[in-house]
């Protein structure tokens, strides 16, 4: 390819909304265009990256057995609406109506279509195992899309589906899958961690995230760095302290904390470990009649040690909070507990709620709480003696670097991830709401076990300029890159030993099917070199008339501090050896 043929459109300065560093690159490098909130046009450098993407999850998701098909963007909301997801789903999910009147959406996602067409046409256990997969435009109507490609509204995913005819025979399916993601990621050059992770929205009984390592990710990713251990914040278990509760050695005191309504006020002011306090939280539930109305509503208290942050998704799995919960209003605080928020706690309550307590908390002796008095709170308050034993010990807190690691192995570390995969083993969470059977050796109907496989397509890219930049540019992996060598030529329309060197080192490199780009606009050099840093080409060789008289041509790889020589003779030779062809 020779730059005169392709489209070039770099930019000096990234456009004022652009927000991080891939979103800046990916416009001043000409990637994309943006048409409206979270949508953009992928210029043909964009795309090119696309398709490299896509190449390698076709050959990958091919090799692992997978199936490609193609499912519309637009699909009827019935089968949305067998599965509760059409109201479930809220205002990310874009609902229209065509000229009848009909609803439909722009699919966000496609389990319902493939269980569809998977319950007419996998009718016997012949037809499974069987693993569907399409790499098509997903539309989410974000409240507030931002990053560029990251949280975009419009986007590309690889969605795979797997049907099988038990649990066993699912979890094969699920480890293919694993496995064919850790490849992919691997092919495409990124440093990543694939974790355990909470099944959310999509359902399902297992899960994991892959996690591109990036200082900007906007997921906490946790792990032990002396095992196999990791798991994403929403996940990751923080294990109730190894040494039993102390028995108490301070009486229960009222204690003046005049305008301190945060524990970390009340610890500076006491002049205590904040550690030593613990931290109020009032959820409600509201329990509903047969006609949708708001029959009884239910007051919790959640205790977490004033150093630590309640994980709301943990909060949810609690029994009693699993079928959806709210933060109580001011109103119902005031009526259970007598007091506005900043001084409740646990102790004094006008009307009973129901105390849930971390394991950290339940562990502790001698803590801080609020008084449910303003100005005021406890010190020296314990369980047993002082207040009754909470009502459920859970684990209901976010962990932090250096609480132990779950697998007995070390102690936690936390690092920052931008989330571009994602495999749920969902089980019949589908096929039961689809009635998706299959027929066994028996002749009977049994339900369909199914997983489900996703890679944010067009995420990536963001991902590997997260991870792959520095102040002159992207920095693509070979795999990714739109161009893998640029040729840069100086004075090619001046110099024609030039232009000859070049226009062969060209065709060569084409004949052996590298994707190359040589630079024949006649820029000067500067502006030649900074557009390809720019854009993150991995390779660059410089061809000069001195150089030519010299007998070499200059290579620089795109994180290499400065230039090598290489004899002409030996560039070919060369250039195959650095891209491993």
């Amino acid at each position: 390819m020779k730059a005169t043929q392709f489209f070039i459109s770099t930019l000096k300065e990234a456009p004022a909304d652009a927000e991080v560093v891939s979103h800046k690159l990916m416009m001043r490098a000409g990637l994309i265009k943006r048409l409206g909130a979270g949508i953009y046009s992928y210029m043909p450098m964009g795309l090119r990256v696309i398709r490299k993407v896509e190449n390698v999850i076709r050959e990958e998701m091919n090799r692992a057995g997978a199936v490609e098909l193609l499912m519309p963007v637009v699909q009827p909301a019935e089968l949305w609406q067998e599965t509760g997801r059409f109201d479930k789903m809220g205002p990310e999910l874009l609902r229209v109506k065509d000229r009848h009147e009909r609803d439909f959406i722009i699919q966000p996602t496609s389990e319902e279509v493939i269980t569809d067409i998977a319950r007419q046409e996998l009718r016997s256990y012949r037809a499974l195992p069987k693993n569907f997969y399409h790499i098509q435009t997903k539309f989410r109507d974000e409240r507030r899309p931002r990053f560029g490609v990251m949280r975009g509204r419009e986007f590309t995913m690889k969605d795979a589906y797997s049907f099988d005819r038990d649990v066993e025979a699912a979890g094969r399916s699920y480890e293919q899958m694993y496995a064919a993601y850790v490849r992919i990621f691997e092919r495409l050059g990124l440093t990543f961690r694939a974790v355990a992770a909470d099944t959310g929205a999509i359902g399902g009984d297992r899960s994991h995230e892959f996690q591109v390592i990036a200082d900007t990710g906007e997921d906490a990713i946790v792990y032990s760095p002396d095992s196999d251990y990791a798991a994403n914040m929403e996940l990751a278990e923080a294990v109730a302290p190894a040494t039993p509760r102390g028995a108490a050695q301070m009486p229960l005191t009222k204690t003046p904390t005049p305008e301190r309504s945060t524990c970390e006020d009340v610890a500076a002011l006491l002049g205590v470990p904040l550690q030593t306090t613990v931290k109020s939280l009032v959820l409600a539930t509201d329990q509903r009649n047969e006609r949708g109305d708001i029959a009884g509503t239910t007051v919790w208290l959640l205790l977490v040690r004033g150093d630590h942050a309640l994980n709301e998704v943990k909060a949810g799995k609690v029994p009693g909070l699993k079928d959806g919960f709210r933060f109580a209003t001011v109103g119902e605080i005031e009526d259970h507990f007598g007091c506005k928020p900043g001084y409740l706690g646990p102790i004094g309550m006008r009307r009973p709620v129901k105390v849930v307590a971390d394991r950290t908390v339940a562990a502790m002796s001698d803590f801080i709480c609020g008084a449910n008095e303003a100005d005021f709170h406890f010190t020296g308050a314990n369980w047993g003696r002082d207040l009754p034993e909470p009502d459920l010990i859970a684990d209901i807190r976010n962990v932090v670097e250096g609480d132990p690691s779950p697998d007995g192995r070390g102690v936690l570390a936390i690092q920052r991830g931008i989330e571009v995969g994602h495999v749920f083993f969902l089980g019949t969470k589908y096929s039961a709401a689809m009635n998706a059977t299959y027929l066994d050796e028996s002749g009977k109907p049994q339900l369909m076990q199914m997983g489900c496989y996703g890679i944010g397509v067009t995420r990536i890219l963001g991902a590997a300029i997260e991870q792959n930049h520095d102040e002159r540019g992207i920095v693509w992996p070979d795999a990714m890159a739109p161009f893998t060598v640029v040729i840069c030529p100086i004075g090619y329309d001046r110099t024609p030993a030039v232009k000859a060197a070049a226009d062969e080192l060209h065709d060569q490199l084409a004949a052996l099917g590298i994707d190359v780009m040589l630079d024949d606009r006649g820029e000067r050099p500067g502006a030649m070199f900074a557009d390809w840093e720019l854009v993150g080409v991995p390779h660059r060789v410089v061809i000069s008339d001195r150089g030519l008289k010299e007998g070499r041509f200059e290579y620089q790889g795109r994180r290499d501090a400065q230039a090598t020589p290489v004899p002409v003779a030996e560039a070919l030779p060369f250039l195959k050896g650095k891209l491993g062809a």
